[in-house]
């Protein structure tokens, strides 16, 4: 996967971002579809109506590219790591 250095993250549309309003983890492609899920749980400072909504992008993503979810809800992802479901 090609690093996302600043400048490459500001050309990005807002639509290109699983939280688009805090402009984290790009879903540009499928390798960065892969690692948007692989960190999902570490995102912080976001809802769970945010994290809904990453979701469904992401699940978007991920079937324009061909990547295939292991998961259905992005709750999964934090039982998986054995960290807590945030409370929002």
């Amino acid at each position: 996967m090609a690093e996302l250095d600043a400048e490459d993250r500001k050309e990005l549309k807002g639509s290109q971002f699983a939280f688009p309003k805090q402009r984290k983890e790009p879903i540009k492609d499928a390798d960065h579809v892969r690692a948007a899920v692989a960190r999902f749980d570490q995102v912080q400072d976001v809802t769970n109506e945010e994290r809904d909504e990453a979701w469904k992008r992401i699940q978007a993503a991920a079937k324009k590219f061909g990547v295939d979810l292991e998961e259905n809800d992005w709750r999964e992802l934090f039982k998986r790591n054995g960290r807590p479901i945030p409370k929002s």
